[in-house]
């Protein structure tokens, strides 16, 4: 039923559902109508039922458990979902993402050549791309197109570290390794680390969460590898600021140099409320040039709002600025536009403007 409404997420299990099945259809969520709701025991039944024995014993350990679910829904199809399992008033809830089988084609991100480029293995060798966003703003599907891209154009050996993987990407001119963070390494930073003895060309780390990964994120792509990972951030800007506030402050000069030297492109996303009842995808997007670089490496993080603002020939621009194209091609609304701003002042002067 999940699949025939088109929710994208579930959720069932403990007194926070009180008793219901809920979805989440275009942003919004919604309980399911039973004829009658669930107990307590049934849905905590189902849920420990779900998992295996394993899986049990880390969720009583942790109190948590993050994974990923397959389902048969035909003949031949299996639907993937990232899952979390957890404990809501001494009782088992859960949340289930439904994974995307298909992958947008490459061109669906609308991004300018020289992103296009920068993403690449085909043109840059080497390099750190960052994909941010909030939880939801579709981050995964963006990391998976282009890996798909690469996949399809370039012989190479790619290496996905996540937790927990969720599109399977099958080998088309890429040998394609992937590593669920729990079962087959133990974190994300030991699987990048590993990752170098396995002769990769690119190597996509889930999610930079913490320090030491990011530190490692750095190294590696420093030591000559083209490196993908994300962040929970709204802005290219607020990405950077991040890595550099996660570290110790005596590090921060040698990390803020290493950044500057590694960074390629920056792709900050949010999906907002289109028109048609739907979502759509705005972004915004930095490419690392000699300018930025200066930026990063004497701590003037303010002043690359500005080269966004002015970098659209070369396909930069600011959140604002696609807020703003979506709004004049009669796509999402000025309410909308100016919700989903990161500087709101900014948009309110790009909405004010009147073009002759």
């Amino acid at each position: 039923n999940m699949i025939k409404v088109n929710a994208s997420d579930i959720d069932l299990g403990g007194p926070g559902c009180a008793g219901k099945i809920w979805y989440r259809i275009f942003g919004d969520k919604n309980p399911l109508k039973l004829s009658k709701k669930l107990t307590y025991l049934e849905t905590d039944l189902l849920l420990h039922n779900a998992l295996l024995p394993t899986q049990r014993d880390s969720l009583l350990e942790n109190k948590n458990l993050d994974f990923s679910y397959s389902i048969k829904i035909g003949k031949d199809k299996t639907q993937r979902f990232r899952a979390d399992m957890y404990f809501d008033l001494d009782h088992l809830g859960l949340n289930m993402r439904k994974i995307d089988n298909q992958i947008r084609p490459f061109k669906t991100l609308g991004v300018h050549a020289e992103v296009a480029k920068s993403v690449s293995l085909k043109y840059y060798k080497y390099g750190l791309t960052l994909i941010t966003g909030i939880t939801g703003s579709g981050k995964s599907s963006t990391l998976d197109t282009i890996i798909d891209a690469n996949n399809r154009t370039v012989d190479a050996h790619i290496v996905i570290i996540a937790s927990p993987v969720e599109l399977i990407h099958e080998p088309i001119r890429c040998v394609v390794r992937h590593r669920e963070v729990g079962s087959d390494v133990t974190s994300f930073k030991d699987g990048a680390i590993q990752a170098l003895r396995q002769d990769p060309d690119i190597i996509v780390i889930g999610e930079l969460r913490d320090p030491e990964t990011i530190m490692t994120a750095l190294e590696i792509t420093d030591s000559g590898h083209k490196t993908f990972g994300t962040l929970h951030t709204s802005s290219a800007m607020e990405s950077i600021e991040r890595i550099l506030g996660e570290m110790n402050p005596e590090e921060q000069n040698r990390v803020r140099a290493r950044l500057a030297d590694v960074l390629t492109c920056v792709i900050s996303q949010k999906l907002v409320p289109s028109l048609d009842g739907k979502r759509i995808l705005a972004k915004e997007v930095l490419l690392a040039n000699s300018s930025v670089r200066a930026a990063i490496r004497n701590n003037n993080i303010g002043e690359i709002y500005q080269m966004l603002m002015e970098g659209r020939e070369r396909g930069m621009n600011t959140m604002e600025q696609d807020l703003k194209r979506l709004y004049d091609e009669g796509k999402i609304s000025k309410e909308s536009a100016l919700n989903y701003a990161n500087n709101k002042s900014k948009m309110l002067q790009l909405l004010s403007e009147v073009h002759y």
